[in-house]
């Protein structure tokens, strides 16, 4: 199994069987993801695809990728505020996405964007931000793209000003 995947899975049924974040990683796992540092989104889906719990980081907040991993898990298993916690009974029938995030570039021209390579940051001058990882089912165009990042902001894209960030990930599934 992909490491990083491994490492997510690791944390999020120790979290839910223990009620505390994984402190001893494997050496096998800490030998394969040390070193980098980015930022990391951790997602959890059902069975039939659909969306568990999702949290990350935009940049490194907790470390190497393997802190960033650990934390993101627990968060998106246990503090997502759209789903209840994991229970553990759930836990053998999870689907287990991790996504490394490059540096953000800003984009002055949205033909530079492209929903299925890049995900996008939206922020404005007072602060908010909205995030949309790339290659999503169902999200085709960058004016949805754009369109979803402004709501999950609480950004109105007809009345208000707001820049555009772009990245990149390298997307881990359990089959990698």
């Amino acid at each position: 199994m992909d490491p990083c995947v491994e490492l997510a899975r690791l944390s999020i049924h120790h979290f839910v069987q223990c009620h505390s974040a994984l402190e001893a990683i494997p050496s096998e796992l800490l030998a394969a993801l040390a070193g980098q540092k980015a930022g990391v989104f951790v997602s959890i889906h059902t069975p039939d695809g659909e969306l568990r719990g999702c949290m990350g980081s935009l940049r490194p907040m907790h470390g190497a990728v393997p802190q960033e991993i650990i934390h993101n898990a627990i968060s998106a298993c246990a503090r997502d505020p759209r789903f209840p916690p994991v229970r553990e009974d759930e836990l053998e029938h999870l689907e287990i996405r991790v996504d490394v995030l490059s540096a953000m570039e800003p984009v002055a021209d949205r033909a530079h964007l492209d929903p299925r390579r890049y995900g996008v940051l939206v922020s404005t001058p007072d602060g908010r931000k909205g995030v949309l990882l790339p290659d999503l089912e169902d999200v085709d165009t960058v004016e949805e793209q754009i369109a979803i990042a402004c709501r999950k902001a609480g950004i109105n894209p007809v009345r208000e000003d707001f820049a555009l960030q772009r990245f990149t990930v390298v997307r881990h599934t359990a089959g990698d």
